[in-house]
């Protein structure tokens, strides 16, 4: 017989788990990839913390902080998703990108630094120095933009 073309028992970008021939409780396999699926697609969490809330709701996610605690230490900076019953925990992917609810902005993980968010820039005060002050916005701006990779270095 054969081997199957897949030869590893979860997939290399989301950690979903794959199907095999004659495999027992397939539906427990289907349930947790179309959970992971539901807090990986389009990702927007709740926050960064450090402890699990004690009610989550069905699909709130958060990024684990660090110093994590309780059913989440070991967890840091990974995406941890409440499935009813049960956390998932997911390690983005460099260039992995979630809408964070709680700061209104998006946050983007990078491998060597974590999870990252753009600084708005100073507001120009005015005065005689505008122009430079202008500039310096404008240069903040554009690095806040190429630091969360929407724009190009």
């Amino acid at each position: 017989m054969p081997l199957p073309v897949i030869t590893q028992s979860r997939s290399a970008r989301l950690d979903l788990p794959y199907l095999f021939p004659g495999q027992a409780q397939k539906e427990a396999f289907v349930n947790e990839a179309i959970a992971r699926l539901d807090a990986l697609v389009q990702p927007a969490i709740a926050g960064v913390a450090t402890t699990p809330p004690l009610d989550p709701a069905a699909g709130q996610c958060y990024i684990v902080g660090a110093a994590a605690e309780g059913a989440w230490a070991g967890h840091v900076d990974e995406l941890a998703s409440w499935a009813q019953t049960q956390w998932l925990f997911t390690m983005p992917r460099p260039g992995a990108i979630v809408f964070d609810l709680s700061a209104q902005c998006l946050v983007r993980f990078d491998e060597a630094d974590g999870w990252r968010r753009a600084a708005a820039p100073a507001q120009v005060s005015g005065g005689s120095v505008q122009d430079v002050e202008v500039r310096a916005a404008l240069a903040a701006t554009v690095a806040a933009l190429q630091h969360l990779g929407i724009l190009a270095e």
